[in-house]
């Protein structure tokens, strides 16, 4: 949920990619993701919840190996008539373009990844056109990023309505564990708006070279020969506004396609990219009074609980001039009101006299779809399911897979003049998940351990008061690397992990529910 909340996010680097074959498709790795914009999004901040047991458990995890591949299928034709005069040259895989002509990429979707992976194609070299809907497309997202992404996406600093530097998680009894005491003045984790960090990274793919598509994708027909086109049909709303829009119906031939439409992805129907499973994300933003928004001026909040999620968290996260306030849940997603009701109940005290000015919902994967690869078609950010569980991170994901896949069909398209295969696709799969694989494991584990009962969850927070549980957590978020490995206080957390879970669980009577001040 990058746009959902974000809990610790534990990054775990792997040495050695996950395995791959071409030729003999296995299952993908275990559960991935979650949020956010996410869980897509609300991806930073429940940063240190989780990392109680990730540092003790993180060595071996990296030790796992899983195989990732993709595959896919065909899809509905909607076919052109075209007549011999109007036959165009068919460029197989490895073989030159003619003198003139370049590579020409589909990039559907205008989210974090679409636009990142249009923005690095356009940047070099590569014939590129982006499709997007709604220019103004405001995701349920809790809208957290990682301070590595301002630097390592070029985002200016004003993109970031807040610097959070305090984490309040809250357990179940309302017992409040203040995180942040372990940030260097300069470190902080980012609050966004998805519909101002969206438009920048689209407007700049455009100013780099991409074309961009206001329409709806409606579908694309399979290339029937090796080396013919994709053909891609739209509804252009190019001059059209409001939501009655038609458009006008086009159709666009390219070589490659990059499905980046969300958890809902058209192209990954159109490859067979098969179903995962989803959670569903709530979030209202509202205006609070003065005096109470400058309480979330610098600060989060991170709420678990039977009443506000079965096995997520809820939040309230600052935005410019407004808060957050949001769930998610897998298990019962009819149940998602109730739990919208849960967190306002929770936060009463410190949201009371708020308005209400939107209200959000969204699908966010848990996990990666079974086949993220068919051909020249591939998929990223959540359309491929790159949302980790537990924390619902999904922006910072979103934007490095649509990078990174653009960055390999650069390099082995020779910046836009050769034609690439479903070979060259799936040398992007095995360097992203081997190098983020691990991180996705963790996080599943830690969900299963501390998001099955209050007890567990009470334990969780207790958890978070430990320093080193917050230095690692925040030093793995904020740089998407595991900042060094210490075995003793691995050894150490550990043992209090297993302690605290004992301690929850075979609680006679549960602590008294505390009042929020």
């Amino acid at each position: 949920m990058s746009g959902v909340m974000a809990m610790p996010s534990l990054v775990v680097q792997s040495a050695t990619p996950l395995q791959s074959r071409v030729a003999a498709p296995a299952a993908l790795a275990p559960s991935a993701p979650a949020p956010a914009s996410g869980l897509s999004s609300f991806s930073g901040i429940a940063v240190a919840a989780t990392a109680a047991a990730a540092a003790g458990v993180a060595g071996a995890v990296r030790r796992s190996k899983r195989s990732t591949l993709a595959k896919g299928v065909k899809v509905s034709a909607v076919k052109n008539h075209r007549s011999l005069r109007d036959a165009k040259v068919v460029v197989c895989a490895g073989v030159n373009f003619p003198e003139g002509r370049k590579l020409r990429v589909a990039v559907v979707g205008g989210g974090p990844a679409g636009a990142s992976a249009a923005d690095q194609l356009a940047k070099d070299g590569v014939e590129t056109y982006l499709i997007e809907r709604k220019m103004d497309n405001c995701k349920p997202c809790g809208g957290a990023i990682p301070l590595c992404m301002i630097d390592e996406f070029d985002l200016p600093k004003n993109i970031v309505d807040r610097q959070v530097r305090k984490m309040t998680m809250i357990s179940p009894t309302n017992k409040e564990v203040q995180i942040g005491q372990t940030l260097k003045d300069d470190e902080y984790i980012g609050m966004v708006r998805r519909e101002v960090l969206d438009d920048f990274l689209r407007q700049r793919a455009k100013k780099n070279g991409a074309t961009l598509i206001n329409g709806l994708f409606m579908g694309m027909t399979l290339p029937e020969k090796k080396g013919d086109s994709y053909v891609m049909t739209y509804n252009d709303y190019d001059g059209e506004e409001g939501n009655a829009r038609k458009g006008e119906k086009k159709t666009l031939e390219v070589d490659v396609v990059i499905g980046a439409d969300g958890a809902n992805s058209r192209v990954a129907k159109d490859i067979e990219a098969g179903d995962y499973e989803y959670a569903i994300a709530f979030q209202e933003r509202m205006r609070i009074p003065e005096q109470k928004m400058d309480y979330y001026k610098d600060r989060a909040e991170m709420y678990v609980g039977e009443d506000v999620s079965p096995d997520f968290y809820a939040w309230v996260f600052p935005k410019s001039d407004h808060v957050a306030v949001g769930t998610g849940t897998v298990v019962d997603k009819k149940g998602i009101q109730k739990y919208q009701q849960g967190i306002r109940d929770r936060a009463a005290t410190r949201i009371e006299g708020g308005d209400i000015i939107r209200v959000e919902a969204h699908p966010i994967p848990e996990h990666p779809r079974p086949w993220r690869v068919k051909d020249r078609a591939i998929l990223v950010g959540d359309a491929a399911g790159y949302v980790t569980k537990c924390s619902g991170e999904g922006i910072y994901f979103a934007a490095k897979s649509g990078r990174m896949c653009a960055e390999t069909i650069v390099k082995n398209s020779q910046q836009g003049a050769r034609m690439i295969d479903e070979a060259d696709l799936m040398e992007h799969l095995r360097e992203w998940d081997g190098k983020y694989g691990p991180t996705y494991l963790v996080l599943d584990l830690l969900q299963k351990i501390f998001y099955t009962s209050d007890a567990a969850r009470e334990s969780f927070v207790e958890l978070c008061e430990e320093e080193y549980v917050q230095k690692v957590t925040f030093d793995s978020y904020l740089y998407k690397t595991v900042q060094g490995n210490d075995p003793v206080g691995d050894l150490k957390l550990g043992w209090k992990t297993l302690s605290s879970l004992y301690k929850y669980k075979n609680q006679k009577t549960p602590d008294p529910m505390r009042t929020l001040a």
